[in-house]
């Protein structure tokens, strides 16, 4: 790996340790280029633009969540979407997750008034999440993408009643959630 390269990974896991304590109201150019050590001119060096620095911030946010999850399941786990469903709500309610669904809901909020890059940024992210289910889920082909989506769904679905002070409601939905599945 290059200096440049090193130092824009560096740059990278700074920033994301930044947006997970400020949100995206910290993620303007210069607020991100101090955390990140830098002046907003020479994070431009090792970005092509500010989008291009979000983009691969909050990646990396999304990549440390990822890895969070990994560990609280046994390697190569597969399980029932009911056991699974419990295991992803576990992790994704704890307070050690909280900063990364904070940041994660005002991602999704500009996705939601269609701002760029916020709507690509989310969509990625998904992305990435439904393929870590699909890899834990114990299910048939057939059943597994949507089984996926809906464990996504309705983990994202608990976390905005959550976020919007009714944790009751949100473990109420997950437990009958859980219930439910064969």
């Amino acid at each position: 790996m290059s200096v440049r390269e090193q130092r824009r990974e560096a740059a990278i896991e700074r920033m994301a340790d930044h947006l997970l304590a400020e949100g995206l109201a910290g993620a303007s150019l210069r607020p991100l280029a101090a955390a990140a050590g830098s002046s907003d001119r020479m994070l431009l060096y090792y970005f092509t633009d500010k989008d291009d620095v979000l983009a691969a911030t909050l990646g990396r946010v999304a990549a440390r969540l990822t890895a969070m999850l990994d560990a609280a399941l046994e390697p190569g786990a597969k399980l029932p979407a009911d056991a699974l469903l419990g295991a992803v709500w576990s992790a994704m309610s704890s307070e050690t997750l909280a900063p990364f669904m904070r940041v994660w809901l005002e991602v999704v909020a500009g996705a939601a008034r269609g701002q760029e890059p916020h709507r690509a940024i989310a969509s990625g992210i998904l992305g990435g999440f439904a393929d870590w289910i699909d890899g834990h889920i114990d299910a048939t082909d057939a059943q597994r993408p949507g089984q996926a989506a809906l464990l996504l769904a309705t983990v994202d679905g608990a976390l905005l009643l959550d976020a919007a002070g009714r944790r009751d409601l949100a473990d109420a939905a997950i437990a009958a959630a859980c219930a439910a599945r064969p």
